[in-house]
């Protein structure tokens, strides 16, 4: 299955080797590489390095690690869930701004929005009738339901991700739309007309992907972005030159 390790680093050539056995199917999920000898002698490489090149994988999300006598490297089955992983990372350490996002989202709700369009059996349109109402039940309770009206928001994007059957969409987005919420809680307006423009915009685009038509739910997606988006970067922009302000009147 392998052949003696021959790039430097030596662990990268062991990395690749296994990686293509995962990815053309002589390796499939579940199964259990070789031994660490056996694969020590494989490759014709140390201990450490095989360890390494192991370590690699996992961190990759391609096998999963089981200590002890029974143990061994076990394949994983692939999924997107890494990079969901590290943009987690990037959005919580606040290493992705507001445009970033709001450029981000504005592409990807929009597309996401016109393939569900396209997509939606009658199963998905009755999903998402139930969570568009809901919504309304929370928007006529008032602010008091705020983050729970946000939540259902969230849920409203998410469940169109789902129905557009792409799953980079849906793991990427599901990633954004769980740790969004510190943007919202530190920059969205918390008012009645932010909270009423949001469940407009929310039943526009149902009742779009509920009568097929794809274009107008992608627009309509794409306009409920750059608005709130807007709305979040007023007071974000206003912050900043405060800030720029206060330090030019102190340096003089």
């Amino acid at each position: 299955m392998f052949q003696r390790a021959k790039h430097s680093p030596i662990f990268q050539d062991v990395v690749e080797q296994i990686e293509e056995a995962i990815l053309d199917g002589r390796l499939r999920v579940g199964h259990r590489l070789p031994s660490e000898r056996e694969l020590k002698d494989m490759f014709c490489t140390s201990r450490g390095t095989l360890r390494e090149a192991l370590r690699v994988l996992e961190e990759k999300g391609l096998v999963s690690i089981k200590p002890g006598v029974s143990g061994g490297a076990i394949v994983f089955d692939l999924s997107a869930s890494k990079v969901s992983d590290s943009l987690d990372l990037l959005i919580r350490h606040q290493k992705v701004s507001l445009k970033h996002l709001a450029e981000f989202r504005e592409a990807v709700d929009g597309i996401v929005a016109g393939l569900a369009a396209e997509r939606a059996c009658n199963k998905d349109i009755q999903h998402l009738e139930i969570l568009l109402k809901q919504a309304e039940e929370l928007f006529k309770k008032g602010l008091s339901n705020w983050d729970l009206f946000l939540r259902a928001d969230s849920e409203i994007h998410m469940a169109l991700a789902k129905i557009a059957r792409n799953p980079i969409c849906e793991s990427v987005l599901a990633s954004i739309y769980e740790n969004i919420y510190r943007y919202f809680n530190k920059y969205l307006p918390r008012n009645n007309k932010t909270q009423q423009q949001v469940y407009e915009d929310l039943a526009e685009i149902v009742a779009a992907v509920r009568n097929r038509q794809a274009a107008r739910a992608h627009l309509l997606a794409q306009v409920h972005i750059h608005r709130f988006s807007r709305l979040m970067e007023d007071p974000q922009t206003e912050l900043e030159s405060r800030i720029k302000l206060s330090k030019n009147k102190m340096m003089d």
